[in-house]
């Protein structure tokens, strides 16, 4: 076994270590897993939050967009900070109707703002299946991690099923409060990597971030803007940046929503979300990374591995190693929120039973089939659901219109709008995704999104009529 590899093994049982030293005492009911008895204080909440936004994408695709596209890269900086000041206003109030209401879960929001467990069941459906592709981008992610650095597929294959054990086992033992713990680690190795990466990488292949780009500017210049054409153009990074920022900051993601309710107050919340963006900041670190490459590396050499290859030529062994256990951990944290999100769904909003321990029963079976499923697929067909997660966050996103509808005072439109607008939505995308329909740039997201806002209006507005029309017919 060499270094990098146990380096990275030992580091992957510390994380998890973390996670179980996270539990107080056994989870008695479903509440208690997945929200920690609504008491997390600031601190907590920032790691909890930023472990979920941070995940291998910061490792693995954000320095690959550099690489390929050059400044597109940048799309990946304002979009949090931008969902942020919605978060400000949105989550709060979230809180608030969860703490009185008692919801679990995204899908607890939806069934009892629109009266109908039956839509909270159809929200429950979609978020699973567009969190699973997304679940499995973690576990991969980790074995390519692992597979770069060692130069061993074996490797990022033992890698995977540590991992993918270690993950399940910490968070059926500890939930929440397991995830919380780990991410205090978790979030000191990510900065300290991205810090060691960001200065060593560029010294080495150009003599600091300033040659880099010098060098850039004098033999490829077109990178240093977003292109008008191509595949990452201004289009392109404008409808990325929104549908990304929507689908954060209307709360879509269904994973993120047990992190929100287990906050202490609303004032936990604001604050959080005042500081988070600065946070963001760390995101410019690998585009620079990416950048080193476009120096660097031959042309056609695939972008997902670019601050990896770079890191292992830059890098001693040892230290090679620690960035592998800080890109595991990246993908650790953000897994376990995942499988929490998929099983409290299952178990809270789409099987029904009356009896806790059967719930918990059933919660825990699903945490294991669902890492068991996508850690099957990792191994045996790692490309298998690459279209599916291209939907994941654009699926997601279609839930903003009934979400804003729902969260004031009084509901904005009736549950046959928004039924219509999310289905209608959700097809569009899968239609234009999987159909390969060129829409010009533009994210198929938004022009998902488009669609459902429309169907919705329309809808809610023959439904309106109608009732009008029944009144008077009952009146006459």
């Amino acid at each position: 076994m060499n270094t990098v590899l146990l380096v990275t093994i030992v580091g992957v049982v510390v994380i998890a270590l973390c996670g179980f030293l996270g539990r107080r005492r056994p989870s008695a009911d479903l509440a208690e897993w997945t929200v920690g008895g609504r008491n997390f204080g600031a601190a907590t909440m920032w790691f909890l939050q930023a472990g979920e936004v941070f995940t291998t994408f910061t490792f693995l695709a954000v320095a690959g967009v550099a690489f390929q596209g050059g400044a597109a890269a940048t799309y990946a900086i304002p979009y949090l900070p931008i969902a942020f000041i919605g978060c400000y206003f949105l989550v709060p109030r979230i809180w608030a109707l969860g703490k009185d209401r008692g919801y679990l879960t995204q899908a607890d929001f939806f069934a009892d703002r629109y009266r109908s467990p039956r839509f909270g069941r159809l929200v429950a459906v979609i978020g699973v299946v567009f969190l699973l592709p997304y679940l499995q981008l973690q576990i991969t992610g980790l074995g390519l991690v692992v597979e770069l650095v060692t130069g061993s597929k074996a490797s990022g294959n033992l890698s995977m099923v540590v991992s993918s054990v270690l993950t399940v086992a910490f968070v059926l033992w500890a939930g929440i409060r397991g995830l919380a713990n780990a991410a205090y680690l978790k979030d000191f190795l990510m900065l300290f990597a991205m810090a060691v990466l960001a200065l060593a990488v560029p010294i080495h292949f150009a003599g600091g971030i300033g040659e880099v780009f010098s060098a850039i500017a004098r033999e490829r210049p077109a990178l240093l803007e977003v292109g008008s054409t191509g595949t990452f153009s201004r289009t392109w990074w404008l409808t990325s940046v929104l549908v990304s920022a929507i689908g954060v900051g209307c709360l879509t993601a269904p994973h993120q929503w047990p992190a929100y309710l287990s906050a202490k107050s609303e004032k936990t919340l604001r604050q959080n979300f005042v500081l988070l963006p600065i946070y963001q900041v760390v995101i410019i670190l690998p585009v620079i990374v990416g950048f080193v490459g476009i120096l660097a590396l031959p042309e056609g050499t695939a972008g997902n591995g670019v601050l990896l290859k770079l890191a292992n030529v830059a890098l001693p062994d040892w230290l090679t190693g620690v960035i592998a256990v800080a890109a595991a951990a990246s993908a650790m944290i953000p897994a376990g929120s995942l499988c929490m999100g998929i099983s409290s769904l299952v178990a809270r909003n789409i099987v029904t039973v009356r009896s806790e321990r059967t719930r918990m029963r059933i919660n825990h079976v699903v945490v294991v089939l669902a890492v068991g499923l996508s850690l099957g697929l990792a191994l045996a067909r790692p490309d298998l659901l690459a279209n599916l997660l291209l939907l994941t966050f654009s699926g997601l996103a279609q839930l903003a219109p009934a979400l804003l509808a729902a969260i004031g005072k009084r509901r904005l439109i009736g549950l046959p709008a928004a039924v219509a607008g999310l289905v209608t939505g959700v097809a569009t995308l899968i239609w234009l995704t999987f159909g390969q329909i060129d829409l010009h740039g533009f994210n198929a997201g938004v022009g998902a999104l488009v669609v459902n806002v429309a169907v919705t209006a329309v809808v809610e507005l023959v439904t309106r009529g109608k009732k009008v029309t029944d009144i008077k017919e009952v009146s006459a």
